[in-house]
């Protein structure tokens, strides 16, 4: 569909014939401004028998005139809705790869899997959620390591996180470095929406940075941080006396996962098995939704840059023919 920015331009057309009518009749030993007026002159008095020359020039500055005072117009065409991606979060997800995580007290399907495993099946079904954010991937164990920078690619950011394995980052805990890394890679970023969710089953053991710290500095950044501690609260092993109940996640450090998400305005969540991780997620989708709304845009393309260039092209050939009309016209 063709429509025009500035239609009110096209009132310029009849310029051409009020300057024919209006203008006073020019003696030749004035300079004529604008040759197409001395070309009108020209072919009024070329008459012969009530027959008039057929001028092709002349035909060429008014064609010229019309594309250029429809370029001037701001012709624009105005191609079919399409739907484009709305704009949401910049969210970082902070994946636990430590040695602890390979405590097999989840289940997914019924079967006993470790920690990581129920993890990955969670975080699969929410990334698959999340269309219209950007999310990145963060893993830490010893050191924290950025996996994946922000994206809109859903599909491969779920492919990353299922090719991690226990150990990939160290065997102890650098919560600290792991928010640490996520201020840093949200910092400078323009949406007023940063949120990181660090998921984790221990204490901070490693790190340069204390979590602490990491914390505070991130309030500061107004990045907001979720906080999980996974691990079930008892389970059975088998001991030399016969099966005992134990309590897996003794390592892990409520206290300061509380800490970090209430200084930054975030929640911290308790999930104890895969059932209460995935309903975690859940309400974390609740408390920072994507956009709902559907957004369409129709693509704009200019065309007055084309009209401009057809227009000087067809003055220049009209003063070729010009040239050539005159000469024929002096013999």
């Amino acid at each position: 569909m063709l429509e025009f920015v500035w239609p009110w331009f096209f009132l310029l057309l009849p310029l051409p014939l009020l300057m024919r009518f209006i203008t006073p009749t020019t003696p030749k030993s004035e300079i004529i401004w604008w040759p197409t007026a001395s070309l009108i002159s020209k072919q009024s008095t070329s008459q012969s028998s009530g027959r008039v020359i057929k001028n092709p020039t002349l035909i060429l500055f008014l064609c010229a005139w019309l594309v250029l005072v429809t370029a001037i117009a701001r012709p624009v065409w105005v191609g079919d809705p399409i739907e484009i991606t709305p704009s949401g979060r910049d969210l970082f997800i902070a994946v636990d790869l430590s040695g602890s995580m390979q405590v097999t007290d989840m289940q997914v399907n019924k079967e006993t899997v470790d920690r990581l495993s129920a993890a990955k099946h969670v975080l699969n079904d929410f990334i698959s959620t999340r269309k219209g954010d950007r999310i990145g991937i963060i893993v830490f164990g010893t050191k924290a390591y950025l996996q994946a920078p922000l994206s809109y690619d859903l599909e491969a950011l779920n492919k990353l996180i299922n090719e991690n394995q226990i150990g990939f980052a160290g065997e102890q805990t650098a919560i600290g470095d792991a928010i640490g890394l996520g201020i840093k890679q949200l910092e400078n970023k323009d949406s007023d929406k940063k949120v990181l969710i660090l998921m984790t089953d221990g204490a901070n053991t490693a790190g340069r940075v204390q979590p602490a710290q990491a914390a505070s500095f991130a309030a500061s950044q107004n990045v907001k941080i979720h906080t999980i501690g996974i691990g079930a609260d008892e389970m059975v092993v088998q001991g030399f006396f016969g099966p005992k109940v134990i309590n897996p996640s003794s390592d892990l450090d409520e206290p300061l996962l509380q800490d970090i998400a209430s200084s930054t305005g975030g929640h911290y969540f308790r999930a104890r098995s895969t059932s209460e991780l995935s309903h975690i997620y859940h309400l974390i989708d609740q408390l920072e939704p994507t956009p709902s709304e559907d957004l369409w845009q129709r693509p704009k393309t200019t065309l007055l840059h084309w009209l401009g260039l057809l227009g000087l092209i067809l003055i220049g050939f009209g003063f070729i023919l010009q040239k050539t009309f005159l000469s024929k016209g002096s013999k």
